[in-house]
């Protein structure tokens, strides 16, 4: 049921996902200015890169995942044992799971900041980006076909990244200012 997968599959979906959203990127500018209108090409790219390298087989298609083999809850070992990560990134799973995750937090910050409302939508947009972090831990949980593993670790990590990401964004913001673009 789930025919494809592995490192190239990645990478062809990063780079079709990258392509069309720089082609939302240049299609926005003219309305929100170039700063936002690059975050938020960046911010659905990062959710887009995100859910690719997260939701497709890492080691290629996987075949048949038995019932019997297939986890029924997910692992609540919180800081328990990780894998080293992916072979293409050096260092643990746990960094590479919160580094993923900090790109989205800043370009967060920077798509809302042009708007008055950005002190709602940054809350709500961190809360939506730890939503999307268990619903890809529950989607790995009921599909066991992608052969990939639901940790209650990963959404901690993928969380306290998105927070430092909202943090650098921040700081951003406030050197960009991208509240100042003016329509051309």
């Amino acid at each position: 049921m789930f025919p494809v997968g592995g490192v190239g599959v990645m990478l062809l979906l990063v780079a079709v996902s990258g392509l069309l959203c720089g082609l939302l990127a240049v299609l926005l500018q003219r309305r929100v200015g170039w700063l936002s209108a690059l975050s938020i090409g960046g911010f659905v790219w990062s959710i887009a890169v995100i859910g690719s390298i997260t939701l497709i087989p890492a080691n290629g298609a996987p075949g048949i995942v038995s019932a019997e083999g297939r986890m029924t809850t997910c692992s609540w070992d919180i800081g328990g044992p990780a894998p080293d990560g992916f072979w293409i990134f050096s260092g643990g799973q746990r960094l590479l799971n919160m580094v993923v995750f900090v790109p989205a937090g800043v370009l967060l910050v920077l798509a809302c900041a042009r708007w008055r409302a950005a002190w709602v939508l940054v809350p709500l947009g961190l809360v939506a980006l730890a939503g999307y972090s268990v619903g890809i831990e529950a989607t790995q949980l009921a599909l066991a076909r992608i052969d990939r593993a639901c940790d209650v670790t990963d959404v901690i990590d993928n969380v306290t990244g998105a927070a430092l990401g909202v943090a650098v964004g921040i700081v951003l913001a406030l050197l960009l200012r991208p509240w100042r673009a003016r329509r051309t």
